[in-house]
């Protein structure tokens, strides 16, 4: 049972790695954002194998079934242009090298181990209980939605507010389209919803 569960932490490791790499160097932002439903499929697999069956069905449910299929519309629906996005790249390279730089720092300290060791606390303020008594689903469901619910709604409120914000500074409207205004139709009266032309006899309109 052991080699099994190996070999499929082996196999959901390899493609999880595989589809990162295929969610950086994807030219194509679909594509990335099919590459990143792979990857969180991937880690699901993972994180079940571990035990944290919560956490595994969280990633399909609110970031398979939600999220992704969000930034896939997002990035289907709206007309970007790409090559000019591209270009403008290099502009943040520096920047971007900078968080790359920190971020394989924060790497290499966690997996050697020798700058940063933390002890666990012996005493907790709340302790969790028995896994035969209470579930690892059950303890942290207690945990968040009442403990830290707050924190959990702003968390949702700022995506929400993200998502928004993301959408009214990448919309573009293409001109020579007409769009209809319910409010200008509402405040319509006689004498501007009608015209009457005077045709002279004989020419029609």
């Amino acid at each position: 049972m052991l080699g099994l569960q190996a070999l499929f932490f082996y196999i959901f490791a390899f493609i999880a790695v595989g589809s990162a790499l295929g969610v950086v160097f994807s030219k194509n932002p679909v594509h990335s954002v099919l590459f990143l439903i792979l990857t969180f499929v991937a880690a699901a697999g993972l994180f079940l194998l571990a035990g944290a069956e919560f956490l595994a069905l969280i990633l399909i449910v609110v970031y398979v079934g939600a999220v992704a299929i969000l930034f896939l519309f997002v990035v289907m629906m709206l007309d970007l242009d790409f090559g000019r996005m591209k270009v403008r790249a290099l502009e943040y390279a520096p920047i971007g090298a900078i968080i790359g730089v920190v971020l394989l720092a924060e790497l290499i300290i966690a997996v050697t181990g020798s700058y940063y060791n933390p002890q666990p606390a012996v005493v907790t303020a709340l302790p969790m209980p028995p896994l035969e008594a209470v579930s690892n689903i059950q303890a942290l469901g207690g945990v968040l939605y009442t403990r830290y619910i707050l924190f959990f709604q702003l968390a949702g409120l700022i995506l929400f507010v993200a998502m928004i914000g993301a959408i009214v500074l990448t919309l573009r409207h293409k001109e020579g389209l007409k769009r209809q205004s319910i409010p200008q139709q509402v405040a319509r009266t006689p004498a501007t919803a009608i015209e009457v032309v005077k045709v002279e006899s004989g020419k029609g309109i």
